[in-house]
């Protein structure tokens, strides 16, 4: 009999990184293309969205993390750069209950993930030839709750198309 089987306590939760890799890579600077005319005060926008799978090996999961970066100038709305990527984490996770994996596998093992990211467009974006870009902290609660949302309201969209 183990520890936890006597005391009725729940085993503790297990996660290991088994690899991280870049899926997929982009970063087009679009300035250098079309040439600058005159003052620069770029306007960043990140968009973030997550994906899980699960693996045919026991207890593995792969989460993809996507990054669409777009910089605009301000004063002219022109195109600086465009970057995207897609980094993913391999998983090895134990004593989650099936209840909790959905939420565990979109916001804890991006949070995981995160300060790998973070590097890869720093870098990026100062060999494109621009200052590095720190992305801010993503909230992945806020993140994973808008999603819920999201598809709770075309849920509620497609019933009430039925009835119409």
């Amino acid at each position: 009999m183990s520890e936890t089987e006597g005391t009725g306590a729940t085993p503790p939760v297990k996660m290991n990184i088994l690899s991280q890799y870049i899926r997929d890579l982009s970063f087009e600077n679009i300035l250098v293309r079309k040439g600058s005319g005159g003052e620069i005060a770029p306007d960043i926008t990140v968009q973030v969205a997550l994906d899980a799978r699960k693996r045919t090996t026991e207890g593995q999961f792969e989460v993809i993390t996507k990054f669409n970066i777009s910089s605009k100038n301000k004063a002219d709305g022109a195109q600086l750069f465009l970057m995207e990527l897609e980094y993913a984490g391999l998983f090895q996770i134990e004593n989650v209950p099936d209840e909790q994996m959905h939420p565990f596998l979109l916001i804890e093992c991006p949070r995981m993930l995160f300060p790998f990211v973070r590097r890869i467009v720093s870098d990026m974006t100062r060999d494109g030839g621009f200052p590095p870009l720190n992305l801010e902290p993503v909230d992945f609660v806020a993140l994973y709750r808008q999603e819920l949302n999201r598809r709770a309201q075309e849920q509620q969209q497609q019933g009430n198309g039925a009835l119409a």
